[in-house]
């Protein structure tokens, strides 16, 4: 068929260290620009540990999907490995909570850049802001596989340099180059100056040093495009020591020049801290950091859920409408749903009061975290491993379960916990009435479980 020709040749431009690039463009986003301060301010200076843990589970994930890329590269990728470990309803189930979830993550994004770009505008409604964001992420996903990857190499880079611009700063700062005088340090190493809210405010710190990390779902499915499948571990340990890096030492720094009570969930922790010192550039060049960084990773998660979708109708799983795809091998079906479900999504965050809508939100990112775990039960399931490996896999589950099972300690993280749970039973709703349907299909053949390879 051509579209699959189209996409083998798409293939050979994808490298693994490209793959890194694109990771970290996906990655970094409003979650560790502005949510790193809401784990600041609840788990104090020891945020940085659950920033740590975030990442070791992340990486552990990853891994796992990496492998079972490795091994059987295919395009649903963790959706399909769902299918194949468990059975159709799990796919079903997995690609729907995945596309639903991404969906409301989406809105919330583009209202976000609206809010951002009225630092500048303040006078423009966000509608506004909002529907332009909205139309630019179309186009760049228009320009297929290669347009995309270019697009979040460059964001990345354009990230990466403005948390290294900061750390250069705050270091300065620091050794007392910016105004003569260095400052103290914030905090104190003691349990009370590490953890000054106790255990339980560092338990409900964990889930948002995990929205930090959200995105490896992207690079999954991207791994499947690589020249070579099997480097995808590489691309991953690559993008994780890269992010864990100026993760925690611009964190650092940050807790090191401001004490963790002064920050606030509405200001980047980097704007916060060099706030003593006259730079009037850093609050601009962090809030254009903000919308370069919730802008390429709503493009990420728009070109996710449009494979996604379309990876679901091809397998029989969604219309059959949405698994047609055209020039440069973009499911333009696929898309327009999506576009469709977007405008939703940023009609209901205009109009929907905000605490109900911030519900959504925070489901919305549980449920990816649910996506997590089940990549990690498919891995048990289809690779065989030995002891460190169930080891590995059974203590990423075990941080995934501590950082969702600690939003019932957080009041506004709490109601969004319990939404997740009712998107999580309308999906299994919806997936008990369709084996109905299955049941009367003929069987189809899987491929067998010996396509993965032993580790």
């Amino acid at each position: 068929m051509v579209p699959n020709q189209q996409n083998k040749t798409e293939q050979k431009n994808l490298t693994w260290w490209k793959l890194s690039l694109v990771g970290i463009g996906a990655i970094i986003g409003t979650g560790f620009f502005l949510g790193s301060s809401i784990a600041i301010k609840q788990g104090g200076p020891a945020s940085l540990i659950a920033f740590f843990l975030a990442a070791i589970a992340t990486y552990i994930v990853f891994d796992s999907l990496a492998k079972m890329t490795a091994s059987h590269p295919t395009k649903g990728s963790f959706r399909s490995y769902a299918k194949k470990a468990f059975g159709r309803w799990a796919g079903f189930s997995n690609g729907w909570v995945y596309w639903s979830s991404e969906l409301l993550i989406m809105g919330s994004q583009l209202t976000a850049l609206g809010i951002f770009s009225r630092f500048w505008f303040p006078n423009t409604p966000l509608w506004i802001f909002a529907s332009i964001y909205g139309v630019l992420g179309i186009i760049v996903i228009l320009t297929g596989l290669s347009g995309f990857e270019r697009f979040e190499n460059i964001s990345a880079v354009i990230k990466v340099a403005a948390i290294l611009m900061f750390i250069i700063v705050a270091g300065a700062a620091i050794f007392g180059l910016l105004d003569g005088n260095r400052p103290d340090r914030s905090f104190t190493y003691s349990y009370e100056g590490l953890f000054p809210n106790g255990v339980v405010g560092f338990w409900t710190a964990m889930i948002f040093a995990f929205y930090a990390f959200g995105g490896i779902e992207v690079m999954g499915i991207m791994a499947n495009d690589l020249k070579d499948p099997k480097q995808a571990p590489k691309s991953g340990s690559l993008m994780l020591l890269t992010l864990v890096t100026i993760y925690c030492t611009s964190l650092f720094l940050a807790i090191y020049l401001v004490s963790w009570d002064k920050f606030t969930a509405d200001e980047s922790p980097f704007v916060i801290s060099l706030d003593n010192y006259s730079l009037a550039f850093v609050p601009h060049v962090f809030n254009g950091a903000l919308i370069i960084a919730g802008f390429s990773t709503m493009v990420a998660s728009l070109y996710a859920i449009t494979t996604i979708l379309n990876t679901l109708a091809k397998d029989g799983d969604a219309p059959f409408f949405f698994a047609k795809t055209g020039k440069r091998n973009i499911p333009f079906r696929a898309l327009g749903l999506t576009i469709c479900g977007l405008i939703l999504s940023i009609v209901a965050s205009l109009l929907l009061p905000d605490k109900i809508f911030e519900y959504f939100t925070t489901a919305a990112g549980l449920m990816l975290l649910y996506t997590w775990l089940f990549i990690l039960l498919s891995y048990r399931k289809l690779v065989k491993i030995g002891g460190f490996g169930k080891m590995k896999s059974f203590l990423g589950i075990l941080l995934i379960g501590i950082a969702v099972s600690g939003t019932l300690f957080d009041s506004t993280s709490r109601p969004g916990f319990f939404v997740s749970l009712l998107f999580i039973g309308l999906i299994g709703m919806v997936t008990l009435k369709m084996r109905t349907k299955w049941k009367q299909e003929p069987p189809k053949k899987e491929p067998p479980t010996s396509l993965f390879e032993k580790k």
